[in-house]
């Protein structure tokens, strides 16, 4: 598990610092800067994960198709996702711009909804790289070859952060953007990735010839609605659990600036943090995959029992470290002695829920790779929409706790879909009838 797994977290560490990047070199500006552009981050990924959840469906496919040696369902499937990437690219851009345009319906403060709305227009010219970068990262991925992914992100970071330097302070002759300047960058970033591993897709395929020449990139319109069928549940699964942190990012932007940039800072820190999860929950699923495509029950628990310990015995270290030495995470971000005392609040509230999202994020991923992406949906909808953040809401306005209300409630829809998660998973894998891969 952690051979396939390390390179993983690297890669999703790598796609979550750019957003990190960009917040620490806006940090300067103020807090409504930093706001704004952690805010639209936020805002931007609940729109792409409909698409790049959607395209999760591939680490099934294509890993069960490898696990069964069948290299030409690989490259079938990778074309599939492309064609479907380009349908998803148009259909995620139109939303974006609607919500851009309803920002000023939702009362944010006026300092801050200045910056997000340009911000937010100039950063959605990225989602048809981003969508192509996630085809052929999920492609690769789930044929084990992990490496060159990360040093794909690895590389766009430096881009990234090069870029930052250059549109927001406006250095080597460009102007000064200010904080759209690293939409600017990022933007630059996401081109570079899917470049990046179309390089690699094509290097490989030139090293080692695998047919995937032989394969027609024809419209296949039933690959595409079989991704759909069952990557849409995986996308909503996500998209309910970034939504419910981006529905608190604009309910924490109608208390104050400090308290949004505050929430932003932590919800940063959690971000990066949470990679480590996520990129075991993507390695599960990918195991998971192979094993039932070897028809292999043993196999399969074995897999998710390893990413299981490993991620809470990481979430348990990092709770560990919030609570004892939270400043060092947050001076990253800023010296502002209002946000120092409010960010150590809430990473004391981050630290409770660490094991938690470790459990709903791999036990997610595992499940992903038995094919079933609608009992997470269904879960993910109970714990953070029906209750989490209403209890966030009556906390945060109707007890006047603030920005810690909003995750004290946030920490306890974590706690319920984890637990739950985990029992699904328990139950599942008890007793594994015969092992059928998802018919193409």
């Amino acid at each position: 598990m952690l051979h396939l797994a390390w390179p993983v977290i690297l890669a999703e560490i790598g796609w979550i610092t750019m957003g990190i990047v960009d917040t620490i070199m806006v940090g300067p500006l103020g807090p409504a800067a930093i706001g704004a552009v952690g805010t639209g981050s936020t805002m931007f990924f609940a729109v792409i994960v409909l698409g790049m959840g959607t395209l999760l469906a591939l680490d099934t496919f294509v890993a069960q198709s490898y696990g069964a040696g069948r290299i030409d369902e690989c490259h079938r499937w990778l074309f599939a996702g492309l064609q479907l990437g380009v349908v998803l690219s148009v259909v995620l851009v139109v939303i974006g711009l609607g919500g851009a345009a309803a920002l000023a319906l939702a009362g944010i403060h006026p300092d801050v909804l200045v910056l997000l709305q340009p911000y937010l227009r100039a950063l959605l010219w990225s989602v048809p790289p981003l969508l192509a970068y996630t085809v052929f990262r999920r492609y690769l991925q789930a044929m084990n070859a992990v490496r060159p992914i990360t040093v794909v992100l690895i590389t766009a970071n430096l881009i990234n952060a090069a870029g930052n330097w250059v549109f927001v302070y406006g250095h080597l002759g460009a102007p000064a953007f200010g904080a759209i300047g690293s939409a600017y960058a990022t933007l630059v970033g996401r081109i570079y990735l899917a470049c990046g591993l179309l390089g690699v897709i094509l290097y490989r395929e030139r090293e080692r010839p695998s047919g995937l020449h032989d394969v027609p990139f024809a419209i296949d319109l039933a690959r595409m609605w079989a991704l759909v069928r069952l990557g849409f549940p995986a996308a909503l699964q996500v998209a309910l659990e970034v939504g419910v942190f981006a529905a608190a990012g604009a309910l924490a932007a109608r208390i104050t600036p400090v308290a949004l940039a505050g929430h932003q800072i932590v919800l940063n820190i959690a971000s990066f943090v949470f990679m480590v999860p996520f990129g075991l929950g993507s390695a599960a699923a990918v195991r998971v995959g192979q094993a039932v495509g070897r028809r292999d029950p043993h196999g399969v628990r074995l897999a998710g029992g390893a990413a299981l310990g490993l991620a809470v015995a990481f979430a348990l270290v990092m709770s560990t470290a919030f609570v004892a030495a939270p400043r060092p995470f947050l001076r990253i971000f800023t010296v502002d002695p209002a946000l120092l005392q409010l960010g150590a609040t809430l990473l004391l509230l981050c630290a409770a829920f660490q094991p938690f999202d470790g459990l709903q994020t791999v036990t997610t991923g595992a499940l992903r790779g038995l094919g079933d992406t609608r009992t997470p949906v269904a879960l993910n909808l109970a714990g953070h929409w029906l209750i989490g953040l209403p209890v966030a809401y009556w906390l945060c306005f109707s007890r006047g706790w603030g920005v810690a209300g909003l995750w004290v409630g946030l920490a306890l829809g974590l706690m319920l879909i984890g637990l739950t998660l985990l029992g699904v998973w328990t139950t599942r894998t008890r007793d594994l009838p015969a092992l059928h891969a998802i018919p193409n």
